[in-house]
């Protein structure tokens, strides 16, 4: 049962990695000066929302092993 969840984590996993990448790289066309107008102070919170988002998704991974722990 642990390869079936595996194999599952690994397809569904590499299908929603290439979906995001490729969303990147569309957003990456937006740099085009020629076709869009944009402030630095735009694309800084484009690109602060991303890595937050990435943090948070990328904590879930490495957290989920230490449920229910605290330390002060």
């Amino acid at each position: 049962m642990n390869n079936s969840k595996n194999e599952r984590f690994k397809r569904i996993a590499s299908g929603r990695t290439n979906k995001i990448l490729d969303q990147i790289r569309l957003l990456g066309n937006c740099s085009n000066k020629n076709n869009y107008s944009y402030t630095e102070e735009e694309v800084k919170k484009i690109f602060a929302a991303i890595e937050q988002e990435l943090k948070t998704a990328k904590a879930r991974f490495n957290n989920s092993k230490e449920k229910g722990k605290f330390e002060l």
